[in-house]
């Protein structure tokens, strides 16, 4: 695995999601309220993680499942770090943080952290799927 590019990737994805999270709480927040926001954002921060993941696959030339899974795998620990720190950061407790990984609390992220790891392998076998169609 290309480690240095990876990491690029990740940091990409962060990018997007940090500006869908800002977009969500201006937005969509007023509209429908906190949790009910935070939930549907794991949905559309889901597809832009796989959006992301698909259009850097040629550039992360990650060739085997186990280096996709291994890529996808760092961006999850990268990406838990950096919404605690963020979360933190903003003035959330653990409580709120934990929150949003609890589905008796109504929180989705665990599922946008599944997402996240097979990301770079979905978006692989997508790509192999279209291309062999346009042959």
């Amino acid at each position: 695995m290309n480690w240095p590019r990876a990491l690029a990737v990740w940091a990409l994805i962060a990018v997007v999601e940090t500006v869908h999270g800002v977009l969500r709480q201006l937005l969509v927040v007023p509209l429908i309220g906190d949790l009910p926001a935070r939930q549907l954002g794991v949905v559309v921060g889901s597809l832009l993680i796989l959006g992301v993941a698909w259009f850097t696959a040629p550039w992360l030339a990650l060739r085997t499942p186990r280096a996709q899974l291994q890529a996808g795998a760092l961006w999850v620990v990268l990406m838990a770090v950096f919404e605690v720190v963020l979360g933190l950061a903003l003035g959330y407790d653990g409580s709120r943080l934990w929150a949003d990984y609890d589905p008796s609390r109504g929180g989705y992220m665990g599922l946008g952290l599944l997402v996240l790891l097979l990301a770079p392998l979905v978006a692989a076998r997508l790509r192999a799927g279209r291309e062999g169609v346009q042959r």
